[in-house]
């Protein structure tokens, strides 16, 4: 659905952000995008819908080019950025005012979805607090049922309940006929969510594999100390060593998010390798 080809991108030329980057996304998935604070992930998003534009390379969704902004592409994309703005208006006003931009919307699920996330059909939106119009915003996106659903921190603002409402409306809303991508920098929040993750580090995407197969290939685990382990990355805890270890006898465990995001910015080629990804080591 959403292809980037050799890409570049810079907001200065002497600069460049991303430097022939690629990245492939299709329908029937949760992506997590994933990347330290500066690493270009919402740059990277507004460059996959059309909101800038590659000094090199192209961004296609749906094979047409993003940087057009055609209705037939836009009326099947919503993007939430991270800073969100409301209106004065009640949520049947906005409504009114919006949803004819989107031909699949749903008025009853946004309805359902407001009643999950306990936001008033009544109120006032810019007179709500920040969190509950991040929570309309969500709301409003997944009921206009667009093929594709593009978010950019949309857990910053919420609380600890509202993250836990987020992450199981989310799950449900997903179809075989939708691409949703959730950037954030907030690890965990995705925990149980996503399917995919993809992780931007030093201008190129580093990863992008379904968590079945990180699964498949490493072992998450805590041990009290790692002699005689094959450690391919490990951080203290209070629990003791949190570590990365390849999976030699078949078996599955959770992948922790956190820990192998952070194996993968401390440029842990071997955990890589283990996924598969030998690329990875050609870009240091």
């Amino acid at each position: 659905m959403v292809h980037v080809h050799n890409m570049s991108f810079g907001y200065s030329k002497k600069y460049l952000l991303f430097e022939n980057l690629n990245l492939s996304l299709t329908r029937g998935h949760i992506y997590g995008l994933l990347g330290k604070n500066g690493a270009g992930k919402s740059t990277l998003l507004k460059n996959m819908i059309g909101l800038a534009f590659p000094q090199a390379g192209t961004c296609q969704i749906n094979g047409q080019p993003a940087a057009k902004r055609l209705p037939s592409v836009l009326e099947d994309l919503y993007f939430l950025p991270e800073e969100i703005y409301v209106p004065a208006l009640t949520a049947e006003q906005f409504v009114k005012h919006t949803a004819g931009f989107y031909p699949q919307f749903q008025q009853a699920e946004l309805h359902r979805y407001l009643r999950e996330f306990e936001v008033p059909w009544g109120a006032i939106l810019d007179r709500l607090s920040f969190g509950q119009q991040k929570k309309f915003m969500i709301a409003f996106g997944l009921a206009t049922n667009t093929g594709l659903f593009v978010m950019d921190e949309p857990t910053n603002g919420l609380d600890i309940p509202s993250k836990v409402q987020f992450r199981k409306i989310m799950a449900s809303a997903l179809t075989e006929e939708r691409c949703m991508i959730i950037s954030t920098h907030q690890v965990r929040d995705l925990d149980s969510l996503i399917d995919t993750v993809v992780v931007l580090h030093d201008r190129k995407i580093v990863l992008n594999q379904g968590l079945d197969q990180v699964a498949e290939r490493l072992t998450f685990t805590t041990h009290s100390t790692t002699d005689g382990l094959d450690v391919l990355y490990a951080e203290n805890s209070v629990r003791g060593q949190q570590v990365i270890l390849p999976n030699t006898d078949g078996r599955y465990s959770r992948v922790d998010l956190e820990l192998l995001f952070n194996a993968l910015i401390s440029n842990k080629s071997s955990v890589l390798q283990h996924l598969n990804q030998p690329e990875y080591e050609k870009s240091f």
